[in-house]
Formats: C-alpha cells, sequence, structure tokens
C-alpha cells in the first residue's frame, strides 16, 4: 500500500463497493434501454403481420378495413421508435454490434416484410371479383413480384448501410449536413403504410388505381437502392443552448400525428419522397447545361450530309 493512500475503514469500504455495483448495474440498464427500443420496434411490425392475416380471414367485410388500418398504423409508429434506439445509444455510448445487428433484423421484419404483406393484400389481394379477370390476374402476378422486389430492396438497402462508412450521394447536398444514401428502409415502409391508412384501409376498388399502386411500391423500392441524397435530420438535437423552438416544433407534430393522422403521415412521406427526387433534378439539370456550354451541342455523325 502506498503511504500516500488513506486507509479506509471498513463500513468506507463496505460503501465504495456498493457504489461500483450500482454503477454497473446502471451501465447495464443502459446498455438495455436501446435494444427495449428495438423490440418495441419489432413488436409493431409482428402486431402488423398479423393484422394482415387477420384481414383475410376477417368474418365480416366489415373488419376488413379496421385490420389493415391497424396494421399501416403499427408500422407508422414503429418509424419513431427505431430513430430512438440509434440515437439513444449514441448519447448513452452504448452502441454495440450486437445492438447493431438486432436493429438491421427488426427493420427488415417491420419496414420490409410487414409493409410488403400489406401492400400486396390491400392493393391487390383485395381486388373485386367481378374486375375483368384475365388483368385482375395479371395485376395480382405483377403485385407479387414488385412487392417482393420491395422487400429485396430494403434488405439490399439495410445491406449497404451496415458495410458503408462515410457514403457520399451521387448529387452531394451542403457540407454541413448529412443525408442518406437512398431513401431509408423506415421511410419507405411508412409511405406505404400512410398511404393504407390516409384511405381507411379501405382496399382499392377498381384495376386502375391497382396499377398506380403498382407504379408507386416499384418507384419506392427504386428509390432505397438508389444512390441519391435524402436527408437524414441527423443534425437535429436537444443540446443546443435554447431548444425551445425545437420542442414547439414537436408538439406540433404529435398533435397533427394525433389527431390528423391520416393527412399527417400521407402527405409527409409524399413530401419526403419527392424531395429525393427533386435534390437529383436540380443537381443533374445545372451539371447538363454546364457540360453543354463546355463541350457544345453534339453533332451528328457522318459530316455534313448527314445533316441533310
Amino acid at each position: 500500500m502506498s503511504a500516500t493512500e488513506p486507509i479506509l475503514s471498513e463500513h468506507e469500504h463496505r460503501q465504495l463497493a456498493l457504489k461500483r455495483k450500482r454503477r454497473r448495474q446502471l451501465s447495464r440498464g443502459m446498455y438495455i434501454l436501446p435494444s427495449l427500443f428495438t423490440s418495441v420496434n419489432i413488436a409493431a411490425g409482428f402486431f402488423a403481420i398479423t393484422q394482415i392475416f387477420d384481414s383475410l380471414t376477417a368474418k365480416t367485410t366489415d373488419m376488413v378495413p379496421k385490420h389493415l388500418d391497424w396494421a399501416a398504423l403499427a408500422i407508422c409508429l414503429a418509424i419513431p421508435f427505431d430513430s430512438l434506439d440509434g440515437r439513444i445509444a449514441r448519447l448513452t455510448k452504448t452502441t454495440t454490434e450486437f445492438g447493431k445487428e438486432l436493429d438491421s433484423l427488426a427493420d427488415l421484419v417491420t419496414f420490409g416484410v410487414a409493409p410488403s404483406l400489406l401492400a400486396f393484400v390491400w392493393g391487390f389481394r383485395m381486388l373485386p371479383v367481378s374486375a375483368d379477370p384475365v388483368y385482375r390476374q395479371h395485376l395480382l402476378q405483377a403485385g407479387v413480384f414488385i412487392c417482393f422486389l420491395f422487400l429485396l430492396s430494403g434488405a439490399a438497402r439495410l445491406a449497404r448501410f451496415n458495410i458503408s462508412h462515410d457514403p457520399v450521394p451521387r448529387n452531394p447536398g451542403r457540407p454541413d449536413r448529412k443525408y442518406f444514401v437512398g431513401m431509408p428502409i423506415p421511410a419507405g415502409a411508412g409511405i406505404l403504410a400512410a398511404t393504407v391508412h390516409f384511405f381507411g384501409g379501405i382496399p382499392l376498388p377498381n384495376l386502375w388505381s391497382a396499377s398506380i399502386w403498382l407504379g408507386m411500391v416499384a418507384l419506392t423500392g427504386f428509390l432505397m437502392v438508389s444512390t441519391w441524397r435524402f436527408w437524414s435530420g441527423k443534425e437535429i438535437t436537444l443540446s443546443h443552448r435554447h431548444p425551445f423552438q425545437l420542442i414547439v416544433l414537436i408538439a406540433i407534430f404529435l398533435f397533427l400525428a394525433i389527431f390528423y393522422s391520416g393527412w399527417f403521415f400521407f402527405y409527409g412521406g409524399l413530401i419526403y419522397m419527392f424531395s429525393g427526387l427533386w435534390a437529383r433534378a436540380a443537381y443533374s439539370w445545372p451539371r447538363r447545361r454546364r457540360l453543354r456550354l463546355h463541350f457544345g451541342p453534339a453533332k451528328p455523325e457522318g459530316g455534313p450530309e448527314a445533316e441533310k
């Protein structure tokens, strides 16, 4: 023992050991906290899948929209839990490889399997039997394929996110902001679920609306595997010195999400999706213009006679 080290009594030794034990318990609890949010994410996805199955076996047609609407709401409500688990893990410095893998598997269930099943059942499986049988069969087959592609795109998006380190989109934005490369899978699932919720879970009534839905599901899947930039919102934090404006904004969002959930989720999802499309178009147009000014207009091949 060092001569400068204080001599502790037996009571002080017990107090010190008790404090160390409490710190270890608190540290373990902090590691569990992000996983609890991930577990809620998985539970929401599992609940959505059960509601989709219940819609197929409902005894009355009145219960079909309710089951599909509950499934859509479960997917939408899982999105904030998915964003919070990572933020809490980084804030408490409890990020682990186990938590990352668990979060990816949870996203695949809740934002991959559940919305793809919901998109198929709501948009194609429930089409009226009185419709054109040939066209209806073709739409069913195409719907199965496109919904599977959505699931595959979501899985590829998650795999790319897990192995990428500081990825750069093809249309880089402001250097002081962080962006997703490709639409994140929670946003893609949210767009499909918000559409179902916007219509109250009532299945599509005709073939032309199902055709539009087919294109929307395909577009959402493509945007997830694209390399275009999408706003991440990671610069938003409550650690600012004056977070009052952010708190007011969150309160407004909660009010709209509770009392006007159909309109809020649907139009919010569309705005986010088209923001990525607009960012890509806004980046491409000036670039093409600069190339034309630099190299000049393309000339037809074959010399002057080719212009005749």
